[in-house]
């Protein structure tokens, strides 16, 4: 597990841009069970992370149909909020960073770590800007 003071200027990425962080799989099982749609990013203290999955992120919430709700889990840190996350997103093998597109409970569009490493946040903003766009 990493250290608070590590992890907070990571979370707060997410956090000062509206994102509710869930810290135990009840949280995380509340957040999928509300109506809409819902953007999990499961956070991360490596580089891509930190150069394209929380930039991204951002990025797409510049967009005129967002999720209803936004919510993050980190890895490394909640880990029991992370593998409930993480349940929800079978049939994808586990990998963080990643995000997560649900419509009421089901999952609809899923970026593993393969497709956020070595690629621009603008490309993964596009990327979650097309599945807003289809599915919210």
């Amino acid at each position: 597990m990493y250290p608070a003071e590590l992890v907070r200027p990571m979370r707060e990425d997410l956090t000062k841009v509206g994102f509710e962080e869930l810290h135990t799989p009840e949280a995380v099982d509340a957040a999928l069970a509300k109506e809409g749609t819902t953007l999990v990013v499961v956070n991360s203290v490596c580089g891509c992370a930190a150069a394209n999955a929380r930039p991204g992120a951002r990025m797409s919430l510049q967009n005129a149909k967002r999720p209803d709700h936004i919510v993050t889990v980190f890895a490394g840190v909640d880990k029991e909020a992370v593998d409930a996350a993480r349940g929800y997103m079978v049939p994808f093998p586990p990998s963080s960073p990643s995000m997560a597109l649900f419509k009421d409970g089901e999952l609809v569009h899923m970026l593993e770590r393969h497709h956020i490493e070595g690629r621009p946040a603008e490309l993964i903003a596009e990327n979650l800007v097309d599945a807003y766009n289809e599915f919210c």
